[in-house]
């Protein structure tokens, strides 16, 4: 069983075809099919299902996905200690990140780092939740920082912080003289609110059947940025979590009200990585800054 073999099985299964996985590795799909078939035959169990558009693993198949990975994982681990022994200080890191903590909290954790890791390629990849899991799980990210835990039994959560939906508003908006806000009154509001698959709308909307309250948005966004550049302007009122807005409280430029009376489930901040790997060199030591900073979220938002 050779490295190759199961590196062209696994960009394969990665990437779906074979035509797919020739373009990306510059060899011939001959070459690819005759790996993989070679590969089966040294196992004993075929690894992808034939006949099919786009290829469907076996249960064998994940079986050998997952060993693929750990042993990668477990290969740049070693030389990630080695190069920590060295002195060297080189690697990378792989960030995946929900849009909503991209604000100046976030770039003072890569400043640092970058600070303290001068010769650390660092890169960070901003996608949705589903997104931010299946790359941690295929080891495209090392870490993932995303709202809502998942309970999924391969992804390890390093430290979760709950947040409160808050209501978010100008503070020239006439909410931002009140102590709060009922879910009756957000109703009058012109709002700015994210689509209804969305967590924060599924909330939402268990509070709106509580209480017979319906919120009809006026823009509806699933970009966290523009719902924050809504809300600056005075133009609607938004619901999000603090940390989604930290920096814009911090400075003054919106501010958040509690939902009163309303009895809203809290979004859970989640820092995760795939369960068994590996994290040492510059990967755990981004790992250790995130986890400081989680927990500092933690307490500030508590303070709100």
């Amino acid at each position: 069983m050779t490295d190759i073999a199961l590196m062209y099985f696994y960009e394969t299964a990665m990437l779906g075809t074979m035509r797919q996985a020739s373009d990306k590795i510059g060899v011939a799909v001959s070459s690819i099919s005759r790996q993989i078939t070679q590969l089966e035959q040294q196992l004993g169990m075929p690894l992808i299902e034939r006949g099919r558009r786009t290829i469907k693993v076996t249960p064998a198949g994940e079986v050998a996905l997952e060993y693929y990975r750990t042993q990668q994982a477990d290969r740049e681990a070693f030389l990630n200690r080695l190069a920590d022994l060295r002195g060297f200080r080189t690697g990378n890191v792989d960030l995946a990140v929900g849009e909503g903590f991209l604000g100046r909290s976030f770039t003072e954790i890569v400043e640092q780092f970058q600070r303290d890791n001068p010769r650390i390629e660092l890169s960070i990849v901003s996608a949705s939740t589903a997104e931010i899991v299946r790359m941690v799980l295929n080891d495209e990210a090392h870490i993932g920082l995303i709202f809502q835990s998942e309970n999924e039994p391969k992804i390890r959560v390093r430290t979760s912080a709950l947040q409160p939906l808050m209501v978010i508003c100008s503070p020239t908006h006439p909410l931002a003289a009140d102590d709060g806000v009922t879910l009756p009154a957000l109703a009058e509001q012109s709002l700015c609110l994210p689509p209804k698959g969305f967590r924060i709308r599924q909330t939402l909307a268990a509070a709106e059947l509580r209480f017979n309250v319906w919120l009809q948005p006026q823009l509806t966004t699933g970009s966290i940025h523009v719902m924050r550049e809504i809300a600056k302007e005075g133009r609607a009122v938004t619901v999000l979590p603090p940390i989604s807005v930290l920096s814009d409280l911090e400075e003054g430029s919106l501010v958040a009200l509690p939902l009163m009376d309303a009895d809203l489930e809290h979004t859970t901040i989640g820092l995760i990585h795939r369960l068994g790997r590996q994290l040492s060199g510059p990967p755990g030591r981004m790992l250790s800054l995130l986890e400081k900073r989680v927990r500092g979220w933690t307490v500030s938002s508590a303070a709100d």
